[in-house]
């Protein structure tokens, strides 16, 4: 999938992916990658300016954690990102069986 196609759906993924567990940047476009079957390869120059966006609205936290003798940045959901991914859900629901019912009108 494009970067365009996900336009407006990004950071519903994203949170997706940290309410399993906290992962850092490059753990988020792999998470992404893998449950999508690898049709979702975001990089990471759109994946850092979400985390960055979702962490200001508070749907986010992070914190500095070591791994392999290096440092990175670990992205958590919070109990506001939990309640806006429940949102998105419900819209992303709504949305797409309002458009699978116009395909499928014949």
């Amino acid at each position: 999938m494009r970067a365009d196609e996900l336009r407006g759906h990004l950071d519903g993924l994203v949170l997706a992916v940290l309410e399993r567990a906290p992962l850092h940047g490059y753990g988020v476009s792999q998470a992404l990658a893998l449950r999508s079957g690898g049709a979702i390869d975001v990089p990471s120059g759109t994946i850092y300016p979400a985390l960055h966006r979702l962490e200001r609205a508070g749907a986010i936290s992070s914190d500095w954690a070591s791994a392999d003798g290096r440092k990175r940045r670990v992205y958590t959901i919070t109990a506001r990102g939990r309640r806006d991914l429940a949102e998105q859900r419900a819209a992303w629901a709504e949305f797409s069986s309002t458009i699978s019912t116009v395909f499928a009108a014949r």
